[in-house]
């Protein structure tokens, strides 16, 4: 196959709308982190800050250790409040199961974007599970998007006979290089009137698409995007990929259900959402220098009066099984959370008037607090292992005691329920395996802090940069990344 010839120059199409977001509402794009106003003010709250230390530094410190305290037990009783709302309620996922699906004739055509960076032994593998979905494939644009620079994928590609319905589209070394980018090139140039992507290592259940087709009809106009479950199929390869699967499944059962149950803004994982393309051109597509594009594009999407809904269809990926590349995967989404949380934080009253005040309390809480809470355990955890340990002087004289047993209840309480959480979703699971990986969950949240502070740095000094994830790690490659589970929708 000849890619030599594709129309990716500064005049096509795709290159003069990938910034589309930026050009038109350069508010809502991460192309700066701090706008005017937001620098101001962080340059006068430091130097209050230096100034109040100077001058008064116990109550100073009292201050700031109150005020961590408070937003640490503010964003836990929120995480605490969307498990119980997910839990109380019907199973949110499997509503509208049992609807009959649309016919072919009423299907409507339907984009799939494959992005696909360094990934030359997994194009094979989505292409595959891509070609067992049951959808007309007259009525089925599979885009593969393949940067210009990563010859080894492009070779690959060259040696496959592909299906008419797979078009590579392949993106010219145009900064940043990054995954919403590519995104923007590929929707710009496709046609489908629902859009949805898939990773490299990703295995959807072969009904997904014809399901989310179903759904979508029966849903109102304003519901711009139906968010399918994401599990692993490697999940007994190590206790990282174990914690991976055990974390996935709180999320994508518990915390965004609990969102979507509450018609609260939703930050979206990165995979197997399914857009109504007209919403989806509305909010600007995906803005190019977030790092976590998708939960960016589901924040805009509820701004604009859009909802999301849940989807019950499962596509496995690969869960990382590796501390380095857990750690890289892990910094980019804290650093996307912290991107989102800065700029629809810019201009605070305009998203105030278009979320109301429990949209925005709920969109501080989760986009904000997810970071914030892994930033703040290790330090509540040194402060309470000491205190209990030595009880050094400077524990009560920052820690009056009112404050002292705020954050000690605050660490405590919350660090048991999220590991009661994670044995209660194992034994949901009735997995052995993932029930005795929760019992030392513990480490996993401190891991999850180290995600954090390395996310915050690379805020300061990269801020859209992005960190490759490496796939294909799994221990056994008999395992054909999942593909002898793609015909069944769930575990």
């Amino acid at each position: 196959m000849d890619l030599r010839g594709r129309d990716t120059g500064p005049t096509s199409p795709a290159q003069r709308d990938v910034f589309r977001l930026r050009e038109r509402t350069p508010g809502l794009s991460s192309h700066h982190r701090l706008v005017a106003w937001q620098r101001t003010a962080l340059t006068f709250a430091v130097i209050a800050l230096l100034a109040a230390t100077v001058k008064f530094p116990r109550w100073t410190g009292v201050g700031i250790v109150t005020l961590l305290a408070l937003a640490h037990l503010s964003t836990l009783g929120f995480r605490i409040s969307l498990y119980r709302r997910s839990l109380a309620a019907p199973s949110l996922l499997s509503r509208g199961a049992g609807a009959p699906l649309l016919p072919d004739d009423q299907l409507p055509r339907y984009t799939v974007l494959v992005p696909a960076y360094r990934e030359p032994t997994m194009i094979p593998v989505v292409l595959q599970a891509i070609a067992r979905m049951d959808y007309p494939r007259h009525l089925l644009e599979v885009k593969l998007i393949l940067e210009a620079e990563d010859r080894e994928s492009l070779a690959v590609v060259e040696t496959l006979e592909l299906p008419d319905e797979v078009d590579v589209v392949v993106v010219p070394p145009v900064p940043p290089r990054t995954k919403p980018k590519a995104l923007n090139y590929a929707l710009y140039e496709s046609t489908g009137e629902l859009v949805t992507i898939y990773d490299a290592e990703d295995v959807p259940d072969p009904m997904q698409l014809r399901r989310a087709a179903s759904l979508m009809a029966r849903s109102p106009d304003t519901v711009a995007c139906l968010q399918a479950r994401l599990d692993s199929f490697n999940a007994d390869q190590n206790i990282i990929s174990q914690w991976f699967t055990l974390e996935y499944t709180l999320w994508f059962e518990q915390f965004l259900p609990g969102l979507v149950l509450g018609g609260d803004p939703v930050p979206l994982g990165g995979t197997s959402n399914h857009f109504r393309r007209e919403a989806l051109l509305r909010v600007g597509a995906w803005d190019p220098y977030n790092v976590t594009e998708d939960a960016d594009l589901g924040i805009r999407l509820h701004r604009l009066g859009y909802r999301v809904g849940m989807l019950d269809s499962t596509t496995l990926e690969e869960a990382n099984s590796d501390f380095v590349n857990w750690a890289k995967q892990r910094s980019r989404w804290h650093k996307g959370y912290l991107q989102t949380w800065l700029v629809h934080l810019r201009h605070p009253a305009d998203t105030f008037r278009a979320m109301g005040l429990r949209g925005f309390m709920s969109f501080n809480l989760f986009v904000g607090g997810t970071p914030l809470l892994a930033l703040l355990n290790p330090i509540f955890m040194a402060v309470s292992l000491l205190w209990f340990a030595a009880r050094p002087a400077f524990v009560p004289a920052l820690f009056p005691g009112p404050v002292l047993y705020l954050g000690l209840a605050s660490w405590l309480v919350g660090g048991f329920l999220f590991f009661y959480s994670f044995l209660l979703t194992a034994a949901q699971r009735d997995d052995v395996n993932l029930f005795r990986a929760a019992m030392f969950s513990p480490v996993y949240f401190l891991m999850m802090s180290v995600g954090a502070y390395k996310a915050a740095l690379q805020l300061l000094i990269e801020p859209s940069f992005w960190e490759k994830t490496e796939h294909g790690l799994t221990s056994d490659p008999a395992m054909g990344f999942g593909l002898e589970h793609v015909g069944t929708d769930a575990r």
